[in-house]
């Protein structure tokens, strides 16, 4: 059985120094385990590698649309991998935990995160797995939407090369141990 692995982001290189991409971040690292290098797939909406992790056949993915879009490559990617939801693992940010936090789970609601909501309406379930990594909320009066897609500060860009490697070992536990392994090594 085949898992499809996609890292949500925004394509482009006004949005890659961005909160919002830390779920490309993580995807690169992984590529790099693999040893692959992003090709465009056939529908042109995303770039793929496939290869191994943990033992396991692995598609890597990440949208080449907005991430209010994702749902529509994502779909597009596990209709021509005939991958099953329970075998789609998406990494995405998350403000409701705080940066250098991360949580693995299955299933859920989106929580106001549009690329979730995009995948889920695609798809039409949200049972699959999610490495959420933690952004925290933006301090203040700042929107939301301001706060996903500035940089990381220069404190959290000394750490984030550690956190996204930990995020990359999440995604990897998910596919050689499941679920519960994984909560207990890495949901803090």
């Amino acid at each position: 059985m085949t898992w499809l692995v996609v890292g949500l982001g925004n394509p482009g290189p006004a949005y890659a120094s961005t909160r919002h991409n830390v779920g490309y971040f993580v995807a690169e690292v992984l590529a790099t385990r693999t040893g692959g290098s992003w090709k465009k797939d056939k529908s042109g909406r995303a770039d793929v590698i496939e290869g191994r992790l943990a033992g396991e056949r692995v598609v890597l993915g990440r949208s080449r649309s907005f991430m209010n879009e994702s749902g529509g490559p994502v779909s597009s990617l596990t209709k021509f991998f005939d991958v099953e939801p329970d075998h789609l693992i998406v990494i995405h940010d998350e403000l409701d935990i705080d940066f250098g936090m991360l949580r693995a789970k299955f299933g859920g609601g989106d929580n106001g995160h549009n690329g979730l909501k995009s995948i889920r309406q695609s798809i039409g379930t949200g049972d699959f797995f999610r490495v959420r990594v933690g952004i925290g909320r933006p301090a203040g009066r700042q929107s939301v939407h301001d706060f996903v897609l500035k940089p990381y500060t220069a404190a959290e860009r000394k750490d984030l090369p550690t956190y996204v490697e930990e995020a990359a070992d999440a995604v990897e536990s998910l596919i050689a141990h499941g679920l519960e392994p994984t909560q207990s090594a890495f949901n803090r």
